[in-house]
């Protein structure tokens, strides 16, 4: 009889010690909630936001970086006075000089989110989808985007953004 306990004893001791899997949110509750946090960065940006804007993200210094065009780098590079100044292919930033960009200009900007596929596991997402930047009626910019997000204590945070994309070849109306 002894051995017997001795054993069930050892196992609940196991057992008890087995590390136990953390309940992940439900998928469907999750796209929801993501869902939600595109619809806020596209608010963020319309309103000039930058405080609600920085609210949508893990850290201040997450990995911010667009890669553009070989054609929009040779257009850019052409622009310049000087056309043999480097311009590089992948540049960086930060979701700060971002939105205090947009904060600081009068002209009405958005991004359009098309094509959005979102998956996740209830703790971590891969976002993508198609993007447009808009200068008033005027798109600017287009490309796709992806962002990496995980699920804090305070909601689903964007943790990384990585974009590509086409600058408009066609300058914007004259008003």
């Amino acid at each position: 009889m002894k051995p017997v306990l001795a054993t069930a004893a050892l196992c609940l001791t196991l057992f008890a010690g087995a590390p136990q899997r953390a309940h992940a949110e439900n998928p469907a509750e999750s796209r929801q909630k993501i869902e939600a946090v595109i619809k806020a960065f596209g608010k963020a940006i319309v309103d000039k936001d930058k405080e609600g804007f920085m609210r949508l993200f893990l850290r201040e210094d997450i990995t911010w970086v667009p890669v553009y065009t070989d054609a929009s780098v040779a257009r850019y590079r052409a622009s310049q006075k000087d056309p043999a100044q480097p311009v590089p292919k992948v540049q960086g930033g930060t979701p700060r000089k971002f939105i205090e960009s947009i904060a600081r200009n009068p002209e009405a900007r958005s991004e359009t989110f098309d094509n959005v596929r979102i998956d996740t596991d209830g703790e971590m997402a891969q976002v993508l989808f198609d993007f447009s930047f808009m200068v008033g009626n005027y798109r600017s910019a287009w490309g796709k985007e992806s962002w990496q997000m995980v699920r804090t204590e305070n909601g689903w945070k964007i943790a990384g953004v990585i974009w590509s994309a086409e600058e408009n070849p066609e300058p914007p109306p004259k008003k």
